[in-house]
Protein backbone atom coordinates (compact mmCIF):
# COMPACT_ATOMS: atom_id res chain seq x y z
CA UNK A 1 0.00 0.00 0.00
CA UNK A 2 0.87 3.65 -0.25
CA UNK A 3 -0.06 6.35 2.26
CA UNK A 4 -1.15 9.94 1.68
CA UNK A 5 -0.65 12.09 4.79
CA UNK A 6 0.28 10.67 8.16
CA UNK A 7 3.84 11.98 8.45
CA UNK A 8 5.84 12.20 11.65
CA UNK A 9 4.00 15.37 12.72
CA UNK A 10 0.55 13.72 12.42
CA UNK A 11 -1.51 11.61 14.85
CA UNK A 12 -3.75 9.20 12.97
CA UNK A 13 -1.17 8.06 10.41
CA UNK A 14 0.87 6.31 13.09
CA UNK A 15 -2.27 4.55 14.34
CA UNK A 16 -2.99 3.29 10.82
CA UNK A 17 0.56 1.98 10.45
CA UNK A 18 0.42 0.12 13.77
CA UNK A 19 -2.88 -1.43 12.71
CA UNK A 20 -1.89 -2.45 9.19
CA UNK A 21 1.34 -4.05 10.43
CA UNK A 22 -0.40 -6.23 13.01
CA UNK A 23 -1.16 -9.19 10.75
CA UNK A 24 1.69 -9.14 8.24
CA UNK A 25 -0.79 -8.95 5.36
CA UNK A 26 0.11 -5.44 4.22
CA UNK A 27 3.40 -3.73 3.41
CA UNK A 28 3.78 0.04 3.29
CA UNK A 29 6.03 0.65 0.26
CA UNK A 30 5.30 4.23 -0.82
CA UNK A 31 4.13 7.50 0.66
CA UNK A 32 3.40 11.17 0.16
CA UNK A 33 3.37 11.69 3.90
CA UNK A 34 3.17 15.47 4.24
CA UNK A 35 2.54 18.68 2.31
CA UNK A 36 5.83 19.88 3.85
CA UNK A 37 8.55 18.41 1.57
CA UNK A 38 11.11 18.11 4.36
CA UNK A 39 8.67 16.32 6.66
CA UNK A 40 7.56 14.06 3.80
CA UNK A 41 11.13 12.96 3.08
CA UNK A 42 12.13 12.61 6.74
CA UNK A 43 8.98 10.60 7.48
CA UNK A 44 9.54 8.29 4.53
CA UNK A 45 13.12 7.64 5.53
CA UNK A 46 12.16 6.97 9.15
CA UNK A 47 9.82 4.25 7.85
CA UNK A 48 12.60 2.79 5.67
CA UNK A 49 10.78 3.43 2.40
CA UNK A 50 12.82 3.19 -0.76
CA UNK A 51 14.05 6.66 -1.71
CA UNK A 52 12.43 6.32 -5.14
CA UNK A 53 9.03 5.84 -3.52
CA UNK A 54 9.15 8.74 -1.09
CA UNK A 55 7.06 11.51 -2.64
CA UNK A 56 6.41 15.14 -1.77
CA UNK A 57 3.19 15.31 -3.84
CA UNK A 58 0.42 12.71 -3.82
CA UNK A 59 -0.44 13.43 -7.47
CA UNK A 60 3.08 12.55 -8.54
CA UNK A 61 2.95 9.41 -6.41
CA UNK A 62 -0.29 8.19 -7.95
CA UNK A 63 0.94 8.95 -11.48
CA UNK A 64 4.27 7.15 -11.04
CA UNK A 65 2.86 4.20 -9.09
CA UNK A 66 0.13 3.64 -11.68
CA UNK A 67 2.77 3.37 -14.41
CA UNK A 68 4.73 0.62 -12.62
CA UNK A 69 4.57 -3.05 -13.63
CA UNK A 70 1.63 -4.93 -12.12
CA UNK A 71 3.83 -6.97 -9.78
CA UNK A 72 5.42 -3.82 -8.35
CA UNK A 73 2.75 -1.13 -8.21
CA UNK A 74 0.49 -0.41 -5.26
CA UNK A 75 -2.66 -2.43 -4.61
CA UNK A 76 -4.27 0.31 -2.55
CA UNK A 77 -3.81 3.76 -1.08
CA UNK A 78 -4.59 4.86 2.48
CA UNK A 79 -5.66 8.52 2.86
CA UNK A 80 -5.11 9.89 6.39
CA UNK A 81 -5.31 13.63 5.74
CA UNK A 82 -7.69 16.22 7.28
CA UNK A 83 -11.27 16.17 5.95
CA UNK A 84 -10.80 18.78 3.24
CA UNK A 85 -8.03 16.68 1.61
CA UNK A 86 -10.00 13.43 1.30
CA UNK A 87 -11.96 13.79 -1.92
CA UNK A 88 -9.38 14.67 -4.57
CA UNK A 89 -6.77 12.05 -3.57
CA UNK A 90 -9.46 9.38 -3.31
CA UNK A 91 -10.96 10.19 -6.71
CA UNK A 92 -7.54 10.23 -8.37
CA UNK A 93 -6.53 6.95 -6.72
CA UNK A 94 -9.69 5.25 -7.98
CA UNK A 95 -9.19 6.70 -11.47
CA UNK A 96 -5.65 5.28 -11.47
CA UNK A 97 -6.95 1.83 -10.53
CA UNK A 98 -6.10 1.75 -6.82
CA UNK A 99 -8.39 0.52 -4.07
CA UNK A 100 -8.79 3.10 -1.28
CA UNK A 101 -8.73 3.28 2.50
CA UNK A 102 -9.94 6.62 3.86
CA UNK A 103 -10.39 8.26 7.23
CA UNK A 104 -13.83 9.39 8.32
CA UNK A 105 -15.83 11.41 7.56
CA UNK A 106 -15.40 10.25 3.99
CA UNK A 107 -15.33 13.72 2.39
CA UNK A 108 -15.84 17.41 3.07
CA UNK A 109 -19.45 17.47 1.82
CA UNK A 110 -22.37 15.19 1.01
CA UNK A 111 -22.10 15.98 -2.69
CA UNK A 112 -18.46 14.87 -2.72
CA UNK A 113 -19.40 11.67 -0.89
CA UNK A 114 -22.00 10.84 -3.53
CA UNK A 115 -19.49 11.45 -6.31
CA UNK A 116 -16.94 9.23 -4.61
CA UNK A 117 -19.48 6.44 -4.10
CA UNK A 118 -20.42 6.66 -7.78
CA UNK A 119 -16.73 6.39 -8.74
CA UNK A 120 -16.31 3.31 -6.53
CA UNK A 121 -19.29 1.68 -8.25
CA UNK A 122 -18.06 2.73 -11.71
CA UNK A 123 -14.57 1.29 -11.21
CA UNK A 124 -15.59 -1.83 -9.30
CA UNK A 125 -12.81 -1.10 -6.81
CA UNK A 126 -13.12 -1.39 -3.03
CA UNK A 127 -13.13 1.35 -0.42
CA UNK A 128 -12.65 0.99 3.33
CA UNK A 129 -13.99 3.79 5.52
CA UNK A 130 -12.29 3.78 8.92
CA UNK A 131 -15.13 3.68 11.41
CA UNK A 132 -12.93 1.94 13.96
CA UNK A 133 -15.60 0.91 16.45
CA UNK A 134 -17.21 -1.50 13.98
CA UNK A 135 -13.98 -3.52 14.20
CA UNK A 136 -14.49 -4.55 17.83
CA UNK A 137 -15.44 -8.25 18.16
CA UNK A 138 -18.16 -7.59 20.74
CA UNK A 139 -19.73 -4.89 18.56
CA UNK A 140 -19.98 -7.51 15.84
CA UNK A 141 -21.44 -9.98 18.35
CA UNK A 142 -24.06 -7.38 19.32
CA UNK A 143 -24.99 -6.89 15.67
CA UNK A 144 -25.41 -10.62 15.09
CA UNK A 145 -27.52 -11.07 18.23
CA UNK A 146 -29.87 -8.27 17.22
CA UNK A 147 -30.14 -9.56 13.65
CA UNK A 148 -30.91 -13.09 14.86
CA UNK A 149 -34.19 -11.84 16.35
CA UNK A 150 -33.63 -13.60 19.67
CA UNK A 151 -34.21 -10.29 21.49
CA UNK A 152 -37.27 -9.39 19.46
CA UNK A 153 -38.02 -6.17 17.63
CA UNK A 154 -35.73 -3.20 18.35
CA UNK A 155 -37.56 -0.43 20.21
CA UNK A 156 -35.00 2.02 21.62
CA UNK A 157 -31.39 3.02 20.83
CA UNK A 158 -29.06 5.12 22.97
CA UNK A 159 -25.60 5.94 21.61
CA UNK A 160 -23.14 8.41 23.11
CA UNK A 161 -19.64 9.68 22.53
CA UNK A 162 -18.36 12.03 25.26
CA UNK A 163 -14.88 13.59 25.08
CA UNK A 164 -13.38 16.37 27.16
CA UNK A 165 -10.26 17.40 25.25
CA UNK A 166 -11.83 20.56 23.78
CA UNK A 167 -13.17 21.89 27.08
CA UNK A 168 -10.90 24.91 26.63
CA UNK A 169 -10.03 27.05 23.61
CA UNK A 170 -7.24 24.65 22.68
CA UNK A 171 -7.15 25.76 19.05
CA UNK A 172 -5.98 29.17 20.28
CA UNK A 173 -2.72 27.60 21.49
CA UNK A 174 -1.78 26.37 18.03
CA UNK A 175 -2.42 22.72 18.84
CA UNK A 176 -2.59 21.10 15.40
CA UNK A 177 -5.40 18.60 15.96
CA UNK A 178 -7.63 21.18 17.62
CA UNK A 179 -6.83 23.81 14.99
CA UNK A 180 -8.04 21.92 11.94
CA UNK A 181 -10.91 20.06 13.63
CA UNK A 182 -12.52 23.33 14.76
CA UNK A 183 -11.95 25.17 11.47
CA UNK A 184 -14.96 25.05 9.11
CA UNK A 185 -12.66 25.54 6.10
CA UNK A 186 -10.81 22.30 6.90
CA UNK A 187 -13.26 20.25 8.96
CA UNK A 188 -16.59 21.03 7.28
CA UNK A 189 -20.00 22.13 8.50
CA UNK A 190 -19.88 20.41 11.87
CA UNK A 191 -17.41 20.18 14.74
CA UNK A 192 -18.15 17.56 17.38
CA UNK A 193 -20.97 16.10 15.29
CA UNK A 194 -18.67 15.71 12.30
CA UNK A 195 -15.70 14.44 14.24
CA UNK A 196 -17.27 12.01 16.73
CA UNK A 197 -21.02 12.28 16.12
CA UNK A 198 -20.50 10.47 12.82
CA UNK A 199 -18.89 7.59 14.73
CA UNK A 200 -21.89 7.37 17.07
CA UNK A 201 -24.31 7.53 14.14
CA UNK A 202 -22.45 4.82 12.23
CA UNK A 203 -22.31 2.62 15.32
CA UNK A 204 -26.07 2.93 15.83
CA UNK A 205 -26.90 2.00 12.25
CA UNK A 206 -24.26 -0.76 12.08
CA UNK A 207 -25.24 -2.54 15.29
CA UNK A 208 -29.00 -2.32 14.75
CA UNK A 209 -29.02 -2.86 10.99
CA UNK A 210 -31.59 -0.04 10.85
CA UNK A 211 -31.51 3.34 9.13
CA UNK A 212 -32.37 6.73 10.56
CA UNK A 213 -35.31 8.36 8.74
CA UNK A 214 -36.04 11.46 10.88
CA UNK A 215 -34.02 13.58 13.30
CA UNK A 216 -34.41 16.47 15.72
CA UNK A 217 -31.05 18.06 16.61
CA UNK A 218 -29.76 20.53 19.15
CA UNK A 219 -26.21 21.81 18.52
CA UNK A 220 -24.22 24.02 20.88
CA UNK A 221 -20.96 25.91 20.80
CA UNK A 222 -19.94 26.16 24.43
CA UNK A 223 -16.34 27.41 24.35
CA UNK A 224 -16.16 31.11 23.55
CA UNK A 225 -14.50 31.93 20.25
CA UNK A 226 -14.99 28.46 18.73
CA UNK A 227 -16.30 28.44 15.15
CA UNK A 228 -18.04 25.04 15.15
CA UNK A 229 -20.26 23.04 17.51
CA UNK A 230 -18.51 21.30 20.39
CA UNK A 231 -21.60 19.72 21.93
CA UNK A 232 -24.93 18.34 20.78
CA UNK A 233 -27.76 15.83 21.05
CA UNK A 234 -30.01 14.31 18.39
CA UNK A 235 -33.36 12.54 18.67
CA UNK A 236 -33.60 9.73 16.13
CA UNK A 237 -36.43 7.87 14.40
CA UNK A 238 -35.52 4.58 12.68
CA UNK A 239 -37.11 2.87 9.70
CA UNK A 240 -38.68 0.12 11.84
CA UNK A 241 -40.45 2.62 14.12
CA UNK A 242 -37.84 2.55 16.89
CA UNK A 243 -36.66 5.78 18.47
CA UNK A 244 -33.26 6.78 19.77
CA UNK A 245 -31.01 9.41 21.29
CA UNK A 246 -27.50 10.30 20.12
CA UNK A 247 -25.14 12.44 22.17
CA UNK A 248 -21.73 13.72 21.06
CA UNK A 249 -19.74 16.25 23.02
CA UNK A 250 -16.11 17.34 23.25
CA UNK A 251 -16.53 19.55 26.32
CA UNK A 252 -17.31 16.79 28.87
CA UNK A 253 -14.35 17.61 31.11
CA UNK A 254 -12.61 14.49 32.37
CA UNK A 255 -13.97 12.16 29.69
CA UNK A 256 -11.60 10.50 27.22
CA UNK A 257 -13.28 8.40 24.50
CA UNK A 258 -16.15 6.76 26.34
CA UNK A 259 -18.13 5.47 23.35
CA UNK A 260 -21.21 3.53 24.43
CA UNK A 261 -24.30 2.00 22.85
CA UNK A 262 -27.45 0.48 24.37
CA UNK A 263 -30.22 -1.15 22.33
CA UNK A 264 -33.51 -2.26 23.88
CA UNK A 265 -35.84 -4.77 22.22
CA UNK A 266 -39.09 -6.56 23.10
CA UNK A 267 -37.43 -9.32 25.14
CA UNK A 268 -34.22 -7.67 26.33
CA UNK A 269 -31.35 -5.45 25.32
CA UNK A 270 -27.59 -5.15 24.76
CA UNK A 271 -24.99 -2.77 26.16
CA UNK A 272 -21.39 -2.20 24.97
CA UNK A 273 -18.84 0.47 25.84
CA UNK A 274 -15.30 1.03 24.68
CA UNK A 275 -13.95 1.34 28.24
CA UNK A 276 -14.69 -2.39 28.65
CA UNK A 277 -14.48 -3.38 25.00
CA UNK A 278 -14.11 -7.14 25.59
CA UNK A 279 -17.52 -7.34 27.29
CA UNK A 280 -21.02 -7.36 25.83
CA UNK A 281 -23.85 -7.23 28.36
CA UNK A 282 -27.12 -8.86 27.34
CA UNK A 283 -30.10 -8.00 29.58
CA UNK A 284 -33.29 -10.08 29.58
CA UNK A 285 -36.84 -9.19 30.59
CA UNK A 286 -37.53 -12.51 32.33
CA UNK A 287 -34.16 -14.01 33.30
CA UNK A 288 -30.72 -12.98 34.62
CA UNK A 289 -28.41 -10.89 32.49
CA UNK A 290 -25.67 -12.58 30.45
CA UNK A 291 -22.09 -11.46 29.92
CA UNK A 292 -20.44 -12.27 26.59
CA UNK A 293 -16.63 -12.06 26.53
CA UNK A 294 -14.23 -11.72 23.62
CA UNK A 295 -12.04 -14.72 22.81
CA UNK A 296 -14.52 -17.31 24.06
CA UNK A 297 -15.77 -20.32 22.12
CA UNK A 298 -19.46 -19.43 22.11
CA UNK A 299 -19.23 -16.32 19.92
CA UNK A 300 -20.69 -15.85 16.45
CA UNK A 301 -18.30 -16.37 13.50
CA UNK A 302 -18.17 -12.62 12.79
CA UNK A 303 -17.02 -11.91 16.35
CA UNK A 304 -14.63 -14.87 16.63
CA UNK A 305 -13.01 -14.04 13.28
CA UNK A 306 -12.07 -10.64 14.71
CA UNK A 307 -10.68 -11.97 18.03
CA UNK A 308 -6.92 -12.32 18.15
CA UNK A 309 -6.15 -13.62 21.63
CA UNK A 310 -7.63 -16.17 24.08
CA UNK A 311 -10.27 -15.02 26.55
CA UNK A 312 -8.95 -12.79 29.31
CA UNK A 313 -6.25 -11.16 27.18
CA UNK A 314 -7.48 -7.60 26.53
CA UNK A 315 -7.82 -6.33 22.98
CA UNK A 316 -8.59 -2.72 22.22
CA UNK A 317 -8.55 0.19 19.80
CA UNK A 318 -5.50 -0.85 17.78
CA UNK A 319 -6.81 -4.38 17.31
CA UNK A 320 -10.21 -3.04 16.21
CA UNK A 321 -8.44 -0.79 13.73
CA UNK A 322 -6.31 -3.72 12.56
CA UNK A 323 -9.45 -5.80 12.00
CA UNK A 324 -10.62 -3.24 9.43
CA UNK A 325 -7.31 -3.42 7.59
CA UNK A 326 -7.10 -7.22 7.77
CA UNK A 327 -10.63 -7.74 6.46
CA UNK A 328 -9.96 -5.25 3.68
CA UNK A 329 -6.67 -6.99 2.79
CA UNK A 330 -8.27 -10.45 2.83
CA UNK A 331 -11.06 -9.17 0.58
CA UNK A 332 -8.60 -7.66 -1.92
CA UNK A 333 -6.39 -10.77 -1.96
CA UNK A 334 -9.41 -12.97 -2.62
CA UNK A 335 -10.62 -10.78 -5.49
CA UNK A 336 -7.12 -10.53 -7.00
CA UNK A 337 -7.02 -14.35 -6.95
CA UNK A 338 -10.42 -14.57 -8.62
CA UNK A 339 -12.10 -15.91 -5.48
CA UNK A 340 -15.17 -14.68 -3.61
CA UNK A 341 -14.35 -13.16 -0.20
CA UNK A 342 -15.96 -14.66 2.90
CA UNK A 343 -18.84 -12.70 4.40
CA UNK A 344 -16.80 -12.12 7.57
CA UNK A 345 -14.08 -10.44 5.47
CA UNK A 346 -16.55 -8.15 3.70
CA UNK A 347 -17.80 -6.79 7.04
CA UNK A 348 -16.19 -3.34 6.90
CA UNK A 349 -17.61 0.18 6.34
CA UNK A 350 -17.45 1.47 2.77
CA UNK A 351 -18.69 4.27 0.51
CA UNK A 352 -22.36 3.63 1.34
CA UNK A 353 -21.67 4.26 5.02
CA UNK A 354 -19.61 7.28 4.00
CA UNK A 355 -22.59 8.86 2.23
CA UNK A 356 -24.83 8.11 5.22
CA UNK A 357 -22.29 9.76 7.53
CA UNK A 358 -22.08 12.93 5.45
CA UNK A 359 -25.87 13.00 5.21
CA UNK A 360 -25.97 12.80 9.01
CA UNK A 361 -23.75 15.89 9.27
CA UNK A 362 -25.80 17.85 6.73
CA UNK A 363 -29.14 16.90 8.32
CA UNK A 364 -27.99 17.55 11.89
CA UNK A 365 -26.72 21.02 11.00
CA UNK A 366 -29.94 21.74 9.09
CA UNK A 367 -32.07 20.57 12.02
CA UNK A 368 -29.93 22.43 14.53
CA UNK A 369 -30.47 25.68 12.64
CA UNK A 370 -34.20 25.10 12.12
CA UNK A 371 -37.19 26.07 14.23
CA UNK A 372 -38.98 22.88 13.19
CA UNK A 373 -39.08 20.04 15.72
CA UNK A 374 -38.40 17.21 13.27
CA UNK A 375 -36.96 16.98 9.78
CA UNK A 376 -36.77 14.03 7.39
CA UNK A 377 -33.33 12.45 7.03
CA UNK A 378 -32.40 13.22 3.42
CA UNK A 379 -29.55 11.54 1.55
Amino acid sequence: MGMIGGGKDAFIGAVHRLALNMDGQIELVAGALSINPEVAVESGRSLFLDESRIYTDYKIMLEKEAAMPVEEKLDFVSIVTPNFVHFEPAMMALEKGFHVVIEKPITFSLEQAKQLKAKVEETGLDLLLCHTYTGYPMVKQAKQLLQSGVLGKIRKVYVEYPQGWLSTFLEGTGQAQASWRTDPKRSGKAGSMGDIGTHAFNLAEYVTGLQVVKICADLNTIVEGRMLDDDGAVLLNFNNGASGVLMATQIAAGEENNVKIRVYCEKGGIEWKQEDANTLLVKWLDKPAEIYRAGTGYLDSFASHNCRTPAGHPEGYLEAFANLYRNFALTLKAKISGEHPKEEWLDFPSAKEGVRGMAFIENVVKSGQSDYKWISFEV
